[in-house]
């Protein structure tokens, strides 16, 4: 059996998405910049995906979706933008979380190497960020805070509405990194205080390579990409159509059908926390209740996360071992770590992220596996030898 279980790395193309973007190859091809009948033809079809996708987001204007290559992009554009506004008005310091996503981490880090002051918070260890942590944060010359809507190794969601709410009230810009929550959950802009917001296509059966920044009229933007005055002066390069067509009709599908994909996503992800929780000495990682639908992150303790990737992988199984993005280095995941958990726990990570497309066969087949898998790591461990003679004391 093959079993793919790294949704939240990508997902696969639906068929609605792909039966979206093929007329944009060979018959609404042009330019949408320019001013012929072909051009303008491929403008209108762009201005109806903008439409459709800051509808289902609940944006009061479509023209404040501006189109990006991905998550990564909007990320960089929204952090920078705001910094850029606030270092205008004598303001410099940034408030974020200690397991953002490294499209935010790195931003900040470069920001702070320019002069801004960055405010890291905990999220402790439910891997959930508490509002009065960032209103504790907060100072007269903060220009930003920024909270991701769902993490992307361990699935917990944030209290974004009363972070919006808060920075509301105290007239400070709020930004989201929503990759992992758009298409899976209920997102609306305008009810939860939403000022900047971050998505990409791929984490909901879109096209890989692009995504959308959300901006809140009046929010000036910074454009990153320097080039043409495409979408609006904001993001220079020709817009990718045939991409961008894709990505309204996932959209679109996801938001259809988020009811019954959210009920048996959540039954499928509530089988592998029963199964897997049986094991010894292993751990679920993030608050049990308050998370995504299909992301479940654990660590079994006296194993190294990248062996158990490698055997589950000739079993047919694809996983993870946190954040795809980071998955070569060797380093614990900063997500874990941010959680309070010791380096030799952290390293034996294992993340599940299943989808609408997957089966309770699969999870069966999944919790079966990662047991037997994870039992021979320990035979052959002399760590785990270690803490089963009590020459050191188990952590989990």
């Amino acid at each position: 059996m093959r079993v793919y279980a790294d949704n939240a790395a990508t997902t696969k193309l639906s068929p609605a998405a792909k039966e979206a973007m093929l007329p944009y190859f060979d018959e609404i091809y042009g330019n949408p910049s320019t001013l012929y009948t072909l051009g303008q033809e491929a403008a209108e079809h762009l201005l109806a995906c903008r439409t459709e996708i800051a509808q289902l987001i609940g944006a009061a204007d479509p023209r404040e979706i501006v189109f990006t290559s991905g998550g990564s992009e909007a990320d960089n554009q929204a952090i920078i933008s705001a910094a850029m506004n606030g270092a205008r008005k004598g303001k410099k310091h940034l408030i974020s979380t200690k397991f953002e996503h490294h499209a935010v981490l790195h931003t900040l880090d470069k920001l702070s190497r320019q002069g801004f002051d960055v405010t890291l918070l905990d999220v402790h260890e439910n891997g959930v960020v508490r509002v009065e942590d960032v209103a504790a944060a907060i100072r007269e010359d903060t220009a930003l805070v920024s909270v991701m809507f769902a993490n992307n190794e361990i699935g917990t969601i944030q209290p974004i509405r009363a972070i919006g709410a808060l920075c509301r009230e105290r007239g400070i810009p709020f930004h989201t990194d929503a990759v992992q929550a758009v298409g899976h959950v209920p997102v609306d802009v305008q009810e939860m205080n939403i000022d900047l917001l971050s998505c990409s296509a791929h984490k909901f059966h879109g096209p890989r390579g692009v995504g959308f920044l959300y901006a809140k009229r009046g929010i000036p933007l910074t454009s990153i990409i320097e080039g043409g005055a495409q979408e609006r002066g904001k993001r220079g390069g020709t817009e990718n159509t045939p991409a961008i067509a894709g990505m309204a009709a996932a959209l679109r599908e996801a938001v259809d059908h988020m009811a019954a994909n959210t009920e048996k996503v959540t039954r499928l992800r509530e089988t592998l926390i029963s199964g897997l929780s049986t094991i010894e000495h292993a751990r679920l990682n993030g608050d049990r209740e308050q998370r995504v639908p299909g992301t479940v992150n654990f660590c079994f303790e006296g194993i190294e996360g990248e062996s158990l990737l490698l055997l589950l992988d000739r079993k047919g199984i694809a996983a993870s071992s946190g954040s795809a993005c980071t998955s070569g280095s060797l380093d614990p995941s900063h997500v874990l770590l941010a959680l309070g958990l010791p380096h030799e726990v952290a390293h034996g990570s294992l993340r599940l992220s299943v989808g609408e497309y997957n089966t309770d066969a699969e999870m069966a087949y999944i919790v079966e596996n990662v047991r037997q898998v994870v039992a021979y790591l320990r035979s052959i461990s002399p760590v785990w030898d270690e803490l089963e003679t009590g020459a050191r004391p188990h952590l989990i």
